[in-house]
């Protein structure tokens, strides 16, 4: 019986899932039919037009606030309505990722992507030796994956599926056409990720977002949890660390920027020290937000001071006067 009716609400979850299936489908469909530019600027003018109106603006203002308190509201104001219109043309191009990459470093005029520390690139392609690049919620940030994927680099890519079950399924298959491998957050992922990296591998993950079982760094100027798995793995394997980042460029063109290894703290013994290795990569993607602070994704909840470790009790101290007095 109770086997009988958890199959009636798998049926039942996906007839109701069916219509937002259907609508994100043909909204897909469109954003092809109107190329690459068309569509990012229809993204871009939807997510203008509402993204101010739903609950999350008001995190994202708050998270700006607080971020850049020199700057005055109408500053604040722009950035909010920029890193909206980034989020829209980063979904409009979905359909088109595997069009919009098209970098070639022997091409005589640049196409739509250029491409910033090539050589580091290739370097850790041919080392023969595993490797983990660290990246954040900028720009389009799907097109390093695909930059891998295109140029031989093995590589799996670690991603957070959207909430919306309908989103998170064409999405997967946008991925899954257009990048090497990928590994989806949550239950046995840290296992498959180390995986990758004992095979010889290369991981790349988003880590600019707030994970409850993470340490604590410093972003922005506020304390933040970042989930510590990449630094767990250099320090275990010892692999070089890189970053990634993409920009955004006028004329609906990217640039994408990989870091030399970073030079990670290391313990008194030789190791990797995984919060100050966290810190680094925090303190690099900190450089990144402030330089263009209208492509970062605002609008999430990256600080959540009451998830932050509390501090261990002090111990009372001890009276010994009285104690003296009492033993006089």
């Amino acid at each position: 019986m109770l086997r009988l009716k958890l199959r009636l609400y798998r049926a039942l979850s996906r007839l109701a899932g069916l219509p937002m299936v259907l609508v994100v489908r043909a909204l897909f469909a469109l954003a092809r039919l109107l190329g690459p530019a068309r569509a990012a600027a229809a993204g871009a003018a939807i997510a203008r037009a509402l993204g101010p109106r739903l609950p999350s603006h008001r995190t994202a203002l708050d998270n700006l606030r607080r971020s850049f308190p020199e700057k005055d509201e109408a500053a604040i104001a722009a950035i909010a309505l920029g890193a909206w219109d980034n989020l829209g043309r980063t979904g409009a191009e979905y359909a088109h990722l595997g069009d919009i990459f098209d970098y070639d470093p022997a091409a005589a005029t640049p196409g739509r992507i250029e491409v910033e520390g090539i050589e580091h690139f290739f370097s850790l392609r041919d080392d023969g030796k595993p490797g983990l690049i660290f990246s954040a919620h900028l720009g389009n940030w799907e097109l390093p994956a695909i930059c891998a994927a295109r140029f031989g680099l093995e590589a799996s890519a670690v991603f957070r599926p959207p909430n919306s079950p309908a989103a998170a399924q064409l999405v997967q298959e946008v991925r899954r056409a257009t990048m090497g491998g990928l590994t989806a957050a949550g239950p046995g992922a840290a296992f498959k990720m180390q995986g990758v990296v004992e095979r010889g591998g290369h991981l790349g993950m988003l880590v600019d977002q707030h994970f409850t079982r993470g340490v604590v760094v410093d972003f922005l100027g506020r304390p933040a949890l970042v989930n510590p798995l990449l630094a767990k793995l250099a320090r275990h394997y010892d692999c070089p660390v890189h970053g990634v980042r993409v920009i955004r460029l006028p004329g609906d063109r990217f640039r994408l920027e990989l870091t030399p290894a970073l030079a990670l703290p290391r313990d008194a013994g030789g190791s990797v020290d995984v919060q100050g290795a966290m810190q680094a990569m925090s303190d690099v993607i900190a450089g990144w937000v402030r330089e263009h602070p209208e492509q970062w994704l605002w609008m999430h909840r990256r600080w959540r001071p009451s998830m932050l470790p509390k501090a261990p009790a002090r111990a009372p101290a001890v009276q010994a006067s009285s104690s003296i007095q009492a033993s006089s």
